[in-house]
């Protein structure tokens, strides 16, 4: 614009026109010109104002929301720790229960075998004739072997009394060295030591029936169990590993299943 003003100025200062209306006429376009002028700087100059304040708040507006974002992806992960707890707890209540009646099935199986074994050699007691029978105190009933495993299970498994439990199971395995139900109680005295939270002596027990037991029906859950004893532990790397030997030594059993579920999460 100010090019065209010079330009207008050249023309009319060479020209044949008067000078005196010319030159008042000019004066006076030069000075609206001058006043639209300032006018459009000072309009350019809120205008780019106004666009910084805007621009300003609009930065503001989204950091608020990606700080808002970020909060709510810690609140997730969170979240998805609780279910995974939940879940890890919800699999070894599952496994308890599947152990219990395991073990309820083989003391109805020895229960059975006793059963029978006394019918079979059970003799008749005939009294002699004129001779009266003699009166005996009955002696008080010593529990069967049967039965001291079963008390011994239940104050494990209800995690009353894991101590009295324990050495109830240490008592049979003393006793019983040669009872079907001896590699059971080796496993449930690991348990035992499990819930006494002696997670090192527990990982101690179960290598003894994995390594002694390797085909016996309790050595894939002495592995498991070995397994989350390390995880309790914060050992996730013996935990793992040992979640793997247990896919590959025994990889058609339920446990191997709940193994590889541990190995995703």
């Amino acid at each position: 614009m100010r090019l065209a003003l010079a330009m207008l100025l050249m023309v009319l200062i060479g020209g044949c026109v008067p000078p005196s209306q010319t030159q008042l006429r000019m004066e006076m376009d030069l000075e609206q010109m001058k006043r639209r002028l300032a006018q459009l700087e000072v309009q350019q100059s809120d205008t780019a104002q106004t666009e910084v304040v805007e621009g300003t708040g609009l930065q503001r507006q989204v950091a608020e929301m990606q700080a808002g974002l970020d909060n709510m992806r810690v609140e997730s992960h969170s979240v998805q720790g609780l279910i995974d707890d939940l879940g890890r707890q919800q699999r070894d209540f599952g496994e308890e229960l599947r152990l219990v009646q395991n073990d309820l099935n083989l003391q109805i199986d020895s229960l059975t075998t006793r059963i029978e074994d006394l019918e079979a050699g059970g003799k008749a007691v005939i009294d002699e004739p004129g001779i009266a029978p003699v009166q005996q105190e009955a002696a008080a009933p010593q529990p069967t072997p049967e039965q001291q495993y079963e008390q011994a299970l239940k104050l494990i498994v209800n995690s009353t009394d894991f101590v009295s439990g324990r050495e109830k199971m240490e008592d049979f395995t003393q006793k019983n060295p040669d009872h079907d139900l001896y590699v059971n109680a080796l496993y449930w005295i690991g348990e035992a030591l499990y819930g006494e939270k002696k997670f090192e002596l527990a990982i101690l027990q179960f290598q003894d029936v994995i390594s002694l037991y390797p085909r016996h029906s309790k050595a894939p859950d002495a592995f498991y169990k070995q397994a989350l004893a390390f995880d309790s532990l914060r050992d996730g790397q013996n935990a793992r590993a040992t979640m793997r030997k247990l896919i590959d030594s025994y990889p058609d059993s339920e446990q191997a299943t709940a193994a590889e579920r541990f190995l995703q999460n």
